[in-house]
Order: structure tokens, then C-alpha cells, then sequence
């Protein structure tokens, strides 16, 4: 049997807390309130997303594992949204590195924290609470929304040095979130695809409008060491 999160073991930071993640604060709306379910230490850690289609392809899902794991064994804090395909394959290249102290992962969520969708994901987010952080700003129990998805990709945006976009069609919440980085001016990395392929569209538009293209984690490590000297 799978075990599960409970809301007993969630815990609540106020905006006005030592805890509270300055990054959201460069949002013109950030949340009161956060609640998270894991070790609150790592919100001081360097953090970048990695996002992308829930439909992905099998070169997709390798190429998420790939990057979460080079970023990680850099020292750099994966987080994403644990929906399904690429999210889901990041957080898991994250937690198959071991035990080590880098090698874990923060799932960003547009529910509670208690409560995992997709349901397939129970697995996984248990994993997450247990090893890593899970974080919304969604009070427990609240179950998923349309509407609670675009919020919970700014935070993900905001609390982001920057954000790998993996796969993307043109229509992708993954480019809400990588404009919103934009934004707030965090760096943005998109991976190039088949140019008559629909899940590498989104990634092209980025590319045309400014997102940096990358082949490998340590493109992304390149240029993040010239962002952390300024933002830490």
C-alpha cells in the first residue's frame, strides 16, 4: 500500500517570516501564506525548474532526467510542478541519485499539499515530502482547479534562478511559466527539437524570443554561476 502525506505534518509560513523565500517577493501578488510539507531548509538553497509537456516523447523524459540530474550534482535544487511527463521525470532523476545532500527535489503543487495529482503520483510525492519539500500555497485539502495551475506556475517561476523548458507545444502551460520567468528576470533555457515536431514548437517560440538554447546541463551551470555571484 502506498503511503500517503497528512495534512498533521504540513507546516505554514507567513510572509512575514525568516523562512519565507525572498525570491516571491519580486511578484506583484506574492502569497501570505505558504504551506509546505518536508525539510523548510531547502527554500535557502539555489533552485531551477525544469517544466514541459505532460504528453512528453521518450527522448523528452531522458532529456529531464539528464538535465535534473547534471543540475543536481552541481548543487543546484531541481524543482517542478509533479504533473505528469516531464515534471514527474525530473523529480524522479532527483531522487535516484541516493542520499546524498544534494540530491533531492521540491515539488511546487496547484492542490494542498495533502493531496496529489496527478493520483498516479502518490508514489512519488511521498518520496518528495519525505526526502525533499512539497509547496503550495493552497491551504490543505483543496483539491485541484483549472485556475489553481497558472498560480502555482508563478511560484515556480519566482522562487527560480531560472527555468528549463524540456518539450513544449505551442499552446504549453510551460510557457506561461518560462514568460512569467522572464518577467521577473530569470534566465530562460530551451532545448531545440525536429523542427516539424508539435512538442518542440513551444520550445522554438522561446528560442526566437530571447530563451537561451541549451544541449546539456552544463550550459545551464555556465551561465547560472554568473546569475548566483549576483542573486546570492
Amino acid at each position: 500500500m502506498t503511503p500517503t502525506l497528512t495534512s498533521r505534518e504540513v507546516q505554514e509560513i507567513h510572509r512575514l517570516d525568516s523562512n519565507y523565500p525572498a525570491r516571491l517577493k519580486d511578484l506583484y501578488d506574492p502569497p501570505e501564506t505558504l504551506y509546505i510539507y518536508g525539510d523548510i531548509e531547502l527554500l535557502k538553497r539555489p533552485m531551477i525548474a525544469i517544466v514541459g509537456s505532460r504528453l512528453a516523447s521518450p527522448r523528452g523524459m531522458r532529456n529531464a532526467a539528464l538535465f535534473a540530474r547534471g543540475l543536481s550534482e552541481a548543487g543546484i535544487l531541481v524543482l517542478s510542478g509533479l504533473a505528469r511527463g516531464i515534471d514527474g521525470a525530473a523529480h524522479r532523476a532527483c531522487l535516484e541519485l541516493g542520499v546524498g545532500a544534494n540530491w533531492t527535489t521540491i515539488a511546487v503543487c496547484g492542490t494542498g499539499v495533502d493531496v496529489v495529482y496527478p493520483r498516479e503520483h502518490q508514489d512519488l510525492a511521498y518520496q518528495i515530502g519525505s526526502k525533499g519539500l512539497i509547496l503550495s500555497e493552497l491551504a490543505p485539502g483543496m483539491g485541484p482547479k483549472a485556475f489553481h495551475f497558472p498560480k502555482r506556475n508563478r511560484l515556480i517561476a519566482a522562487l527560480s534562478l531560472g527555468v528549463v523548458v524540456i518539450e513544449a507545444a505551442d499552446k504549453s502551460g510551460s510557457l506561461i511559466t518560462a514568460r512569467l520567468a522572464t518577467d521577473l528576470g530569470r534566465e530562460v533555457f530551451a532545448l531545440p527539437g525536429p523542427i516539424h515536431d508539435p512538442l518542440h514548437e513551444g520550445c522554438h517560440r522561446l528560442i526566437q524570443e530571447g530563451a537561451k538554447l541549451v544541449c546539456h546541463p552544463k550550459e545551464v551551470l555556465e551561465d547560472l554561476l554568473i546569475s548566483t555571484k549576483t542573486l546570492f
